[in-house]
């Protein structure tokens, strides 16, 4: 893999950057591999790059319906975070936030990545009876959370002049998590990719994938895609919301929904807030960009859909409750906006786990999934490779719905 630094910079510049190696190749698609990975956003690249690094596994063909990078992974706020509830969340995400301090040199690839810290503002008193209850969970697993009171949080955040005493829900506290980060989700998608592909994992762009294939024994044989069929005895679906579109092709149901979950951004502004803040009680979050524009997030739509695009009444309800906190912000005006789909499981919690059919393997349930990509990445790869989870996904197997033993997370940001 052709090694990024400042000296190669000027080197090639020399050269007017006309002998730079492609990023990523494209080669062409063999009937046949040890392992299909299906999806090429952050948990499919991911899951690729580890099982060439960790496991020597380079006989892969990730394959994606349409560019790489094109899907979820550039469809969220990018947010970074571990703050969670439950004890077997926390350990996972406390790994995953670790993992992208380190990345940017793993990869040898550009993730600007910034630590910011969240704040949460706290607007009720059950909400700072959670945040409390989480902090002293957090603790035992080195993640952090510490309280502040109203003129910290405001001498934090200038720009945060509403919430008053006279206001529908006053301010009453706030809760800062300093491991938070954001990078750039394009970088992350790419840095994964390179350096799979330089490892001798093939990428396979514009190659939907129709259905799965079984064979005569029952266990899965590979897919059949828009190219033709491609055979492999391991598949392993890291595609989203799509996830039940492809199981149900095999009579396989999941204990999954898709919803929708809609992001907008402002036009671009001098710095005014450099965290990123959450607003569980009114249902929205936000943070300011390198490029000044304000990313905006709010709550799901409130039924299944697969819609990619925003909801008029889900974009009202977010706008209006930014401008109880920041009434100043009313002036800027939406520059764009996009929808995601997210299969949401029955807990919150995510699925990596095999299935009942022999070589399938899923990695869905996602919420938030992008702060999930590297820990994801690796515990999908492992259980690939070996047929086993990890310690940091076991609990988050699909036997935990047949014995109700579920990991009821209420850490995602504007749960309803």
């Amino acid at each position: 893999m052709q090694r990024y630094s400042f000296l190669s910079l000027c080197r090639h510049a020399l050269g007017q950057h006309r002998g730079w190696a492609p990023v990523w190749r494209t080669r062409p698609l063999r009937d046949r591999y040890s392992a299909i990975i299906v999806g090429a956003g952050g948990h499919g690249l991911a899951a690729a790059y580890h099982l060439a690094k960790d496991h020597g596994i380079t006989d892969v063909a990730v394959l994606e319906a349409g560019w790489l990078g094109g899907g979820n992974v550039a469809r969220n706020t990018v947010t970074i975070r571990s703050n969670y509830m439950r004890d077997e969340s926390i350990p996972f995400y406390v790994k995953s936030v670790a993992m992208y301090e380190a990345l940017t040199r793993d990869l040898n690839f550009n993730l600007m990545h910034s630590r910011r810290t969240m704040i949460d503002v706290l607007q009720t008193w059950g909400m700072v009876r959670d945040r409390r209850r989480r902090r002293l969970i957090m603790d035992i697993y080195g993640s952090t959370y510490r309280d502040i009171d109203v003129a910290e949080l405001r001498r934090r955040i200038p720009a945060l002049t509403g919430g008053g005493p006279g206001s529908r829900l006053p301010i009453l506290g706030a809760a800062v998590h300093t491991d938070a980060a954001v990078n750039r989700h394009d970088a992350v998608a790419w840095g994964y990719a390179r350096a799979a592909d330089a490892m001798g994992v093939e990428i396979h762009q514009q190659t939907p994938v129709r259905t799965l294939l079984r064979g005569a024994d029952g266990a899965i044989a590979g897919v059949e895609t828009a190219r033709g069929p491609v055979r492999a005895p391991v598949v392993a679906l890291a595609v989203s919301g799509h996830t039940t579109t492809l199981t149900e092709t095999v009579g396989l149901r999941l204990p999954l929904r898709t919803i929708n979950l809609t992001a907008f951004v402002s036009e671009p502004v001098k710095p005014v807030v450099d965290v990123v803040v959450n607003c569980p009680d009114l249902g929205v979050y936000l943070s300011q960009s390198d490029k000044g524009e304000l990313v905006i997030g709010g709550a799901t739509d409130l039924g299944q859909s697969f819609r990619r695009d925003i909801k008029q009444s889900v974009f009202e309800d977010t706008v209006a409750a930014m401008l109880e906190l920041f009434p100043a912000f009313r002036r800027l005006k939406l520059m764009r906006q996009w929808g995601g789909h997210l299969d949401m499981a029955h807990d919150a919690s995510p699925i990596v786990s095999a299935t009942d059919i022999a070589g399938l393997i899923v990695s869905a349930g996602w919420w938030g999934g992008y702060k999930a990509i590297p820990a994801g990445g690796a515990g999908l790869a492992h259980l690939i490779a070996t047929g086993r989870p990890d310690a940091l996904t076991a609990p988050f197997g699909l036997n935990r719905f047949r014995h109700l033993d579920y990991v009821i997370e209420t850490g995602t940001t504007t749960a309803r």
